[in-house]
C-alpha cells in the first residue's frame, strides 16, 4: 500500500528542501511527519512510538544544521525513522525492516546522513566525540557534532565513560537528551529521579528560559565575559536546584529542560547553541508516542507493536481457532516463577528488557525477587555474580546479542569464580527484522570457550523449561541457557519438570549413511526436512546435540563409528559455532568422515523474516534436505524405524 505524504512533505526530499519552508510551516511540516509514520508503520510494521516522540526535535536538527557535513548521531535509532524520510527515503521507507529493504536503524552504507550505525544502545556520545576530535584535528572549526540521546540509554556506563571524557575535549559537541523517562520499558534508577527532579523544579525553570540566548550574546563580546558569565550562570543554577548540576560537574554546560515538542523554540535554541563553543547538553522533555493516543498512554505496547488499524487502534494478530505454540519468553516468565515458587534462592535480572523477555511476570508476582537493572549488562552480570556469591541462584536474561558487551564479566567476574549464573540468552540465533545489530549469532562460540561454563540450547518449550530447572540445582556453576525470538512448536508444553543430565544429548530418530546433528530450535527444521527426505526414500538420522559445552561424547562416538557422512546445523555462527566442535571432537578422537557444516556464515546477515534469512543462509528445512541428497547417499523404498 503506497501512502501519500502531506502537501509539504512530498516537496521535502532531502534537508535541504526543509530548508525551503518558512519557520511559519514548520508545524504543518511536523504534522505531516507525523502522520506519515503513523501511516507507514500501521500497514507495514516496526517500532513506532520513539519515532513520535522527537518529531520536532527530528525537524528542528535538519533545519538548522547543515547536515550531512554536520555530523548527527541517534542513539540506538528506533527513533530515527523521521531522519530517514527527510534524508532520502521517504519514497522507500515502506520497505523499512522488510527482507532486501532499507534497515530500521540508521546504517552507514544506506546513505551518508547516516552518519554513524547504531542498534544498541549508549553508542552516541562515544561516537560523536570521536567525529568532534577528528574535526578539531582536520581544522573543521565549523563542523557541528549532535549526539541524540534517550533517558534510558544514558544509564549505561558506556555514556558515562563519554561524558567523563567530552568533559575535557574542547570539542564542538552537543549531547541532546532526548527524556521521555522511557526506553522500552519504564526507566529506573537514581538517574531517572535526578531528571525528574529538573524538571520539575519550577524556580529553575522560570530561570534557564533565556539563558542560551543570553550566553551567544555574550560569547561575541569575548572569552573573558563569556567565563565571568558561565560562572554566574553555574552559580545560580546549583543554588536553584539546591545541588550541583551533574553535568555541568563533568563540565558539560547545560541547557534546558526545554519543551520537545515546541519545534520553533527548538530551532531558537539549537541556531542559539550552534554558536556556543565547547561540550554541550540540551535537555529535551518529549512524549514517547506523541500524537497518537494510544501509543502516549501505553508506550511499552506501541514501541513496536506490528501492524494496526490506526482508526481503532486495534493491534492485527493472526486469528486461528486452534491452540497455539507460546513464546519462548513466555515460557522463560512463567516457569521462572514456577521455579521461584519451589526454589527460594532464585532471583530475576534483567538489564532493561522486562517485558521483552517476560521478566516483568515475576517482577509483578515477586517484586522482591526480580531487578530491572536498566540498560546496563556488564552491570547485571556482575550484579548477578554477588547474588550469587552469598549462595542464591541469579537467572540474568540478556539479549544474544546484547551479552557481547558483558563478555568480560562474564569471564572475569562468572566463570573464574565457579559461581552459579543461569544465563537466559534470548533472541539467540536469527533474530529477524532487526537485523545485524541484533542477529545473536555469536554466542554458541564465544561461550563454549570459557573454562568451567555450561553452554545448552534447548530444541522445543519442554526442553526449556527442563534446561532452566536443572541449572538451578545445586553446584552447577556458570550456565547459559540459548533460545530464538518468537514462538515454539508445543501446545502442550507445561509439562513436569525434571532435570536433564548435563552434557547429554538425545537421539530424535535413526536412519541409514548419513547423520544429522543440531543444537536447539533449529533442530525443528531437521525434523521437517527429514519428513521430506523420507517421502522420497532417505532416511538421514538425526540427533539434538543439546549442549555444546560439555559435549556428549558417548553420542559422538556412537556417530562416527556408526556413519561417515555428518552435517551439523546450528542458528548460529559457523566459526566456532557448535559444528567447530564436532570437527574438533573428530580429530581429537581419530575419527574419519565427511562433515558439513551448516549456519550463519561468516558475514553479517541482514534483515528479513527468519524463515527468510534460514533460507538465505542455507539451513531452513528445504537447504537441509538438499544437503542431503548432495552427500551422495543411496535412494531406499523401505522405512527406517524411529
Amino acid at each position: 500500500m503506497q501512502v501519500t505524504p502531506g502537501d509539504l512533505l512530498q516537496k521535502i526530499n532531502y534537508p535541504s528542501d526543509l530548508k525551503q519552508v518558512t519557520e511559519d510551516q514548520l508545524e504543518q511540516v511536523c504534522q505531516e511527519l507525523r502522520q506519515y509514520i503513523i501511516d507507514v508503520v500501521s500497514v507495514n510494521g516496526g517500532h513506532f512510538a520513539a519515532s513520535l516522540g522527537v518529531v520536532e526535535l527530528t525537524v528542528a536538527l535538519h533545519y538548522i544544521l547543515n547536515t550531512p557535513y554536520d555530523q548527527l548521531v541517534w542513539d540506538v535509532g528506533h527513533q530515527a525513522y523521521g531522519h530517514k524520510i527527510l534524508t532520502g527515503r521517504r519514497d522507500n521507507f515502506h520497505t523499512n525492516r522488510v527482507y532486501k529493504g532499507i534497515s530500521g536503524f540508521p546504517k552507514r552504507a544506506e546513505s551518508e546522513y547516516d552518519t554513524f550505525g547504531v542498534g544498541h544502545s549508549s553508542t552516541s556520545i562515544s561516537a560523536a566525540l570521536g567525529m568532534a576530535v577528528a574535526s578539531r584535528y582536520k581544522g573543521e572549526t565549523d563542523r557541528q557534532h549532535v549526539a541524540v540521546i534517550g533517558d534510558g540509554a544514558m544509564t549505561a556506563g558506556m555514556a558515562f565513560e563519554a561524558l567523563n571524557h567530552a568533559g575535557i575535549e574542547n570539542s564542538n559537541l552537543l549531547v541532546i537528551l532526548n527524556d521521555n523517562n522511557m526506553s522500552i520499558d519504564p526507566n529506573v534508577g537514581a538517574l531517572k529521579q535526578y531528571l525528574t527532579d529538573i524538571t520539575t523544579s519550577k524556580p529553575y525553570n522560570r530561570f534557564r528560559d533565556d539563558i542560551a540566548h543570553v550566553l551567544t550574546k555574550i560569547s561575541s563580546m569575548g572569552p573573558d565575559a563569556f567565563k565571568i558569565a558561565k560562572k554566574i550562570e553555574k552559580s545560580i543554577k546549583g543554588t536553584l536546584l539546591k545541588r550541583s548540576n551533574f553535568f555541568e560537574a563533568l563540565q558539560f554546560r547545560y541547557f534546558g529542560p526545554i519543551d520537545g515538542h515546541d519545534v520553533k523554540h527548538l530551532v531558537k535554541v539549537l541556531r542559539d547553541l550552534r554558536d556556543i563553543p565547547g561540550p554541550k547538553i540540551l535537555h529535551c522533555i518529549t512524549t514517547k508516542g506523541k500524537g497518537y493516543a494510544l501509543a502516549e498512554k501505553d508506550q511499552t505496547k506501541w514501541h513496536a507493536p506490528g501492524l494496526f488499524d490506526k482508526i481503532t487502534g486495534e493491534i492485527k494478530k493472526a486469528k486461528t481457532d486452534k491452540p497455539q505454540p507460546p513464546k519462548y519468553q513466555d515460557v522463560f516468565g512463567h516457569t521462572i516463577i514456577e521455579l521461584a515458587e519451589q526454589n527460594s534462592k532464585i532471583m530475576g535480572i534483567t538489564p532493561a528488557m522486562p517485558s521483552g523477555c517476560s521478566l516483568n511476570m515475576m517482577m509483578k508476582a515477586m517484586p522482591d525477587r526480580a531487578f530491572d537493572v536498566g540498560i546496563a549488562e556488564q552491570h547485571a552480570v556482575t550484579f548477578s555474580a554477588g547474588l550469587a556469591t552469598q549462595g542464591l541462584i541469579p537467572f540474568c536474561n540478556i539479549y544474544s546479542s546484547f551479552m557481547q558487551r558483558a563478555y568480560d564479566q562474564v569471564i572475569h567476574d562468572v566463570a573464574i569464580q565457579k559461581l552459579n549464573v543461569v544465563f537466559c540468552l534470548d533472541r539467540a540465533g536469527i533474530a529477524g527484522a532487526d537485523g545485524p545489530t541484533h542477529h545473536g549469532a555469536y554466542d554458541l562460540a564465544y561461550m563454549r570457550c570459557i573454562p568451567n561454563m555450561t553452554v545448552s540450547a534447548p530444541m522445543n518449550e519442554e526442553e526449556l523449561r527442563n534446561l532452566m530447572y536443572t541449572a538451578q540445582q545445586d553446584d552447577m556453576g556458570p550456565f547459559v541457557i540459548r533460545y530464538p525470538r518468537g514462538t515454539g512448536v508445543m501446545v502442550d508444553w507445561k509439562r513436569p519438570l525434571k532435570a536433564i543430565p548435563v552434557g547429554k544429548g538425545r537421539k530424535i530418530s535413526d536412519g541409514e549413511e548419513v547423520a544429522i546433528l543440531s543444537i536447539g530450535a533449529i533442530g525443528n527444521e531437521v525434523v521437517k526436512a527429514a519428513a521430506e527426505l523420507g517421502n522420497e526414500g532417505f532416511y538421514p538420522a538425526h540427533y539434538d546435540i543439546r549442549f555444546v559445552k560439555p559435549l556428549d561424547e558417548s553420542l559422538l562416538h556412537e556417530v562416527f563409528t556408526k556413519y561417515n557422512k555428518v552435517i551439523t546445523v546450528e542458528d548460529g555462527c559457523i566459526e566456532g559455532g557448535m559444528g567447530s566442535a564436532i570437527l574438533e571432537f573428530m580429530a581429537d578422537n581419530n575419527y574419519n568422515a565427511e562433515v558439513v557444516r551448516l549456519g550463519i556464515p561468516d558475514q553479517f546477515i541482514e534483515h528479513g523474516e527468519q524463515p527468510e534469512l534460514w533460507a538465505e543462509c542455507g539451513y531452513d528445512a528445504n537447504a537441509i534436505a538438499e544437503q542431503v541428497k548432495k552427500m551422495g547417499i543411496k535412494r531406499n523404498t523401505h522405512t527406517i524405524a524411529s
